[in-house]
């Protein structure tokens, strides 16, 4: 596997001592090497509760209530200069973890895979893929399965 050093991890609630940054950041390297990111490509990615989920998703989707994960990419939207001095950054992934634990409660699997599909997921979404459509949403569950598939630890 690819080492992407520039992904930052913020975990802002406490989670299982087997879910570490280093696992979380090999599922979103994961991700990032399947598609062909450059290894210098940079994100962060952080695990809070549902209110601040709630809040920026009230911000910038409208939408007055939580959600498991947000992505918010560099290259939408206004324009972000990356300086040539830093590597190029992607964007941030926003992932509840109390939705993570009902959903994974709810599909009947552990947390870890629940948040491995979230940062996955997200982590797509940084890198153009979207499920506005159903050949768009095809296509992004194919390559998130495929992802996942290629995690060992999901075999």
């Amino acid at each position: 596997m690819v080492n992407y050093p520039n992904i930052e991890i913020t975990i802002e609630l406490a989670l299982p001592s087997e879910i570490t940054t280093d696992k979380i950041r090999s599922w979103l390297g994961a991700a990032m090497a399947h598609v062909g990111s450059f290894p210098d490509s940079a994100l962060t990615c952080v695990i809070t509760d549902d209110e601040q989920v709630r809040m920026l998703n009230q911000q910038y989707r409208h939408i007055d209530e939580p959600t498991d994960v947000l992505s918010f990419s560099a290259m939408e939207g206004a324009d972000f200069i990356t300086p040539d001095e830093y590597p190029p950054y992607l964007g941030d992934i926003i992932i509840s973890l109390p939705t993570a634990e009902r959903q994974a409660l709810e599909a009947g699997h552990t947390l870890e895979k629940e948040l491995a599909l979230l940062a996955v997921h997200g982590c797509l979404h940084l890198l153009g893929f979207d499920h506005t459509d159903e050949f768009d949403q095809t296509r992004m569950w194919q390559v998130q399965e495929q992802i996942l598939r290629e995690l060992e630890e999901f075999d």
